[in-house]
């Protein structure tokens, strides 16, 4: 199957694959050849892919997944190599958005949904990074 994952900024992975799983909000769904087409909600999660190279791992946050044939696209709101996630940095990222919500928890002016968004982001980086590493 024909495969490519980009975001805004870049093309993350383009080539041909033997089977894509993937979170949905439906679930994790398992792309292989041939597959019904369909349009799907990326969830924040851990993407897999498997090549004639092995399998790869991604950390998604976000997007959309369209199956047209044997073509897989995905269009990610963030996406990142697991090998590539810097999981010290994600940590701080993490530590620095839990200390603001703490610190202003009393505010009304505070966008608590965007810290916790950056929290859960920041923990699926990290999980998936961790999960790589071992």
């Amino acid at each position: 199957m024909k495969f490519c994952i980009a975001t805004p900024e870049k093309v993350i992975y383009e080539d041909d694959v033997l089977s894509v799983s993937l979170p949905t909000m439906s679930g994790e769904i398992t792309i292989l050849p041939h597959h019904i087409p369909l349009v799907s909600v990326i969830a924040p999660g851990e993407l897999r892919l498997n090549d004639r190279e092995g399998n790869h791992m991604f950390a998604v946050w976000g997007g959309c997944v369209e199956v047209a044939g044997d073509t897989v696209t995905i269009l990610a709101d963030n996406a990142e190599r697991a090998q590539e996630i810097d999981i010290e940095r994600a940590e701080e990222a993490r530590k620095r958005a839990e200390k603001e919500m703490r610190e202003t928890k009393n505010r009304q002016d505070v966008d608590f949904a965007k810290l916790q968004a950056i929290i859960d982001r920041e923990m699926n980086r990290i999980r998936v990074g961790k999960k790589y590493r071992k």
